[in-house]
């Protein structure tokens, strides 16, 4: 019989920031943008797939979200995602069902969108027109792997079509499952659903044929699973965190529901600011502790502690805020307190 490991709230914050590539930032180049992408780079606000790889890659230029190895689509809960190009399948197919009607429909809008485009390059809603759908429903062809988008975050995405990947559906699930696990974890079957943006029961197969990789944990929120091979990491001593990260809206660090939010914000009222009803902010990382929330509007940045900060804790977020490679800006970027 497995014993249920006990697992601190600081043994899996240290091993989510080491994952995560929060502690220190990875030198500049093509292997560390993919491992800053292992999760996906949510890009639903604009420009914050860049931002996420700016806090996790030296020397990251205003251009870098569209690098060679990197591409766009829609990917889980149909948000737009910066992926590593080799991870196409994982974040396409893992989402595909593996029957019925969903299936169905993805594949047949595929083959549709595939036939309108002929190749080329088109704003998602004339190719809506052309495919005679709303654009909207375009979103559930990006399951099948085949349809890459890019999104500047000031028009409308534009749409393509790609060979499909030679992988099936439920070797991309369980890979989809690991990543999460790894990145995310510990994790339940339903946190991978919310997640992946995957629906009832379907997330349990992949799961149960994970056990053989799985180990059981418990954390202070209760329950969970973590990847055998991470046990090493969750035991070992946490390092020197970094001075501060600014990380945007969606960042895999703090894309959390339910319970699992409390293992990373103990306070509620702390919570409640940061995952909002409406349009989340970012998180103010200082010491590898959630300290507060930032927003931008062009090149001012307001950042709302949670606790007073000292003097040499704002001038670290300060030097991040001001160091954010945005393009487009026609002034320096500067910060307010609020």
């Amino acid at each position: 019989m497995t014993t249920t490991l006990p697992l601190s709230r600081e043994q899996v914050m240290a091993h989510r920031r080491r994952v995560g590539v929060l502690d220190e930032r990875l030198p500049s180049g093509p292997e560390a943008r993919h491992q800053a992408a292992a999760a996906g780079l949510t890009d639903s606000g604009p420009r914050a797939a860049l931002l996420s790889l700016h806090a996790r890659v030296e020397g990251t230029r205003s251009s870098d979200w569209e690098a060679p190895g990197l591409v766009q689509l829609w990917g889980p809960r149909f948000s737009a995602y910066v992926i590593a190009e080799e991870d196409r399948a994982t974040f396409s197919l893992g989402r595909l069902p593996t029957r019925g009607a969903r299936r169905e429909l993805a594949e047949d809008l595929a083959e549709r969108l595939d036939a309108v485009l002929r190749g080329r390059e088109m704003p998602y809603g004339e190719a809506g027109r052309a495919v005679g759908v709303h654009h909207n429903q375009l979103r559930y062809a990006a399951l099948t792997g085949r349809v890459l988008i890019r999104w500047d975050g000031a028009r409308q995405p534009t749409v393509r079509c790609v060979p499909p990947p030679p992988v099936d559906t439920s070797t991309a699930r369980l890979d989809l499952a690991r990543r999460y696990l790894h990145v995310m974890g510990p994790g339940t079957a339903e946190g991978f659903g919310r997640w992946a943006g995957l629906h009832g029961r379907s997330t349990l197969p992949a799961f149960e044929a994970l056990g053989p990789e799985l180990l059981p944990v418990r954390t202070v929120v209760g329950e969970g699973w973590i990847l055998a091979g991470d046990e090493a990491s969750l035991r070992s001593s946490p390092g020197p965190a970094a001075a501060a990260r600014l990380l945007p809206s969606g960042d895999s660090y703090t894309l959390f529901w339910g319970p699992d939010r409390e293992l990373l914000v103990p306070d509620a009222g702390d919570r409640a600011a940061l995952w909002t009803p409406r349009v989340w902010p970012g998180a103010v990382l200082v010491g590898g502790e959630v300290v507060g929330t930032w927003r931008r509007a062009e090149e001012k940045v307001t950042v709302t502690a949670f606790r007073a900060l000292t003097a040499r804790e704002r001038e670290a977020v300060e030097e991040e805020a001001v160091g954010l490679p945005l393009p487009g800006l026609t002034a320096p970027i500067s910060v307010r307190w609020s």
